[in-house]
């Protein structure tokens, strides 16, 4: 699995192996062209100068001039090519990126921020910019050098050990900064974590003084944070230093030893100047490679995280499109709990409901009630038994968001419109469909008071509305295309009278419609709405059946299950 999964960041990278390949042409036609300067200056010196020719001047000086020019061509086109790769490959793995993160977030909780969409940013930005040019060129570092070995071994050795000593600086300052990296990353994450849920509950820091107390944490990792990036950048910017240092004293090291030789005349003054140029671009990739080597950390921690995020959660199997669900919902032995804790929630739930019915599940605070909506709509998965609309199991279904409708306790909207938050963002929006859901929720009056009706945009988490506005919103949400199965978890808590009252007809009319309604509540308005009642107590199912008989037996014996409730098995139960 994990290796699947890897091959899929891969697969997106072997996509564009015609533009790698292409890049690599480029660059090998670029690096043929670069020694075209230093065989010009060897020809002007050993040439030119000894012959006093003006002609062959002006000739050379021509060439050269347009090998460069057409380098510096090829030099642009390569870098867009790689501009394009990075966009490519962010277009190929962004869906599932995102996919995986919503997934993860069900999973373990949205504790782990977007980190993902950074680290694919991390791999974009690498490979559109200057950092896999030192790959390409990489490759004719011995080529170079082997020219130089050409001209005089000495001069070979001089710059051989030169190449050495830079990629021994290069490994040293990978092996010195990871560390350090990887904790100011760890710390600068915690920090934005904080500040992001200080943005969120900026209110409630305000109204109880609780901003200075957040403030001295969040200073406090992001101090952290800055020592390690500080650390880092230290031991980074010595590197980069010896490096400048130790490439010039190459430089002063090779023409001296080449101007010894040309005294002694082995060589020829052009081959000493030659010499130089080509041995500073033998060495140009090992410090375009410390330049960008930040860069490629980077790319190369947020590959691997990635990777991993992809193995945990592979894309879905394409499941066969079925009929609408019409009929039954049905749980079957369920036992559950929250996906990322081993503690068992719920334990040992089997009943049914028909269209038309309406179910209220009522119990004490921590009974399982928001876990047996979560599971109700497909949030979590049951570690044992299922949840089946019409006998199929809610992850056989292709299109399990048509068939239901869910309104949770902390309802949460989006930066849009009003239309577009109640039509669940549909590419193809049904304007009827949309006022439909708005007058069930009764938001359709409240709607045409907003100053551009429908087409008002609520803000971010639809800070623009009172809390009741946004649960009557959510509940036109959760009604819009008049799904079979509506799932409501506290739905008045933020309602008053009237809301109640909409609140009561929307039940009522989706039981005429032949839907069915499961509502998690404590107020007795509510449960006057339903036909049936599901009692939960520490996880398990102490009591289900019709209303008025359930609530006699609660009433008579609270604290005692009494089988009389449910005569038939409660899987058998309509």
């Amino acid at each position: 699995m994990r290796s699947k999964a890897r091959s899929e960041v891969g697969a997106a990278l072997r996509k564009c192996a015609g533009s790698f390949a292409m890049t690599g042409v480029f660059s090998l036609v670029i690096n043929l062209l670069v020694l075209a300067s230093p065989l010009y200056m060897m020809q002007v010196y050993d040439r030119v100068l000894a012959s006093r020719s003006h002609d062959t001047l002006v000739a050379l000086t021509v060439l050269v001039v347009g090998l460069l020019l057409f380098m510096g061509l090829l030099e642009l086109v390569r870098s867009r090519v790689l501009v394009r790769v990075g966009a490519r490959v962010d277009g190929l793995l962004s869906t599932r990126v995102i996919d995986a993160v919503l997934r993860r977030a069900l999973a373990r909780g949205a504790t782990e921020g977007d980190a993902p969409l950074a680290d694919l940013k991390s791999l974009r930005e690498f490979l559109s910019g200057q950092g896999p040019f030192a790959f390409f060129d990489a490759p004719w570092v011995p080529i170079y050098l082997a020219v130089i070995f050409v001209m005089h071994p000495l001069l070979g050795y001089v710059a051989t050990a030169g190449a050495v000593l830079l990629f021994a600086i290069a490994l040293l300052n990978e092996l010195c900064t990871r560390g350090a990296l990887s904790r100011a990353a760890r710390q600068a994450g915690q920090s934005d974590d904080l500040a992001d849920a200080g943005r969120r509950n900026a209110e409630a820091l305000k109204a109880m003084g609780m901003e200075p107390g957040i403030l001295r944490r969040w200073q406090g990792l992001h101090r952290k944070a800055l020592r390690f990036q500080g650390m880092a950048s230290d031991r980074a910017g010595a590197f980069s230093a010896a490096t400048k240092s130790i490439r010039l004293i190459l430089q002063a090291a090779i023409l001296g030893v080449g101007a010894a030789l040309v005294i002694e005349q082995a060589i020829s003054a052009g081959v000493m100047i030659a010499a130089s140029i080509i041995m500073a671009r033998a060495l140009s990739p090992v410090e375009q490679a410390l330049g960008n080597w930040r860069g490629f950390v980077a790319a190369r921690a947020a590959y691997q995280r990635l990777s991993r995020l992809l193995a945990a959660f592979p894309r879905e199997p394409e499941r066969l499109r079925l009929p609408d669900a019409a009929s039954r919902l049905h749980v079957d032995r369920l036992l559950a709990g929250a996906p990322d804790s081993p503690r068992p929630i719920l334990a040992g739930l089997d009943f049914s409901l028909s269209a038309g019915e309406a179910l209220g599940v009522i119990g004490p605070s921590a009974s399982g009630k928001s876990t047996l909506a979560r599971l109700l709509v497909g949030i979590w998965r049951p570690r044992s038994g299922a949840v089946r609309l019409d006998g199929v199991a809610l992850n056989q279904w292709q299109d399990l968001g048509r068939q239901i409708g869910y309104l949770p306790q902390d309802v949460e909207l989006f930066d849009g419109t009003v239309a577009e938050n109640i039509a669940r963002f549909a590419a193809e929006m049904a304007p009827e469909a949309v006022i439909a859901a708005a007058r069930a929720a009764n938001l359709h009056e409240v709607v045409a008071r907003l100053p551009e009706g429908y087409n008002t945009r609520i803000g971010e988490s639809g800070q623009r509305l009172s809390g009741g506005q946004r649960q009557r919103l959510g509940l036109a949400r959760a009604l819009y295309g008049d799904p079979f199965l509506v799932v409501l978890d506290e739905p008045n808590a933020n309602l008053d009278h009237d809301g109640d009252l909409a609140l009561a007809e929307a039940i009522a009319g989706l039981r005429a419609r032949d839907r069915i309604v499961v509502v998690m509540t404590h107020r007795p308005s509510i449960i006057d709405c339903v036909d049936k009642l599901l009692v939960l107590q520490d996880g398990r199912q102490r009591a289900f059946g019709p209303r008025d008989e359930v609530l006699a037996v609660e009433t008579r014996s609270p604290g005692r299950i009494d089988r009389k409730v449910t005569p038939l098995p409660a899987r058998e139960a309509s």
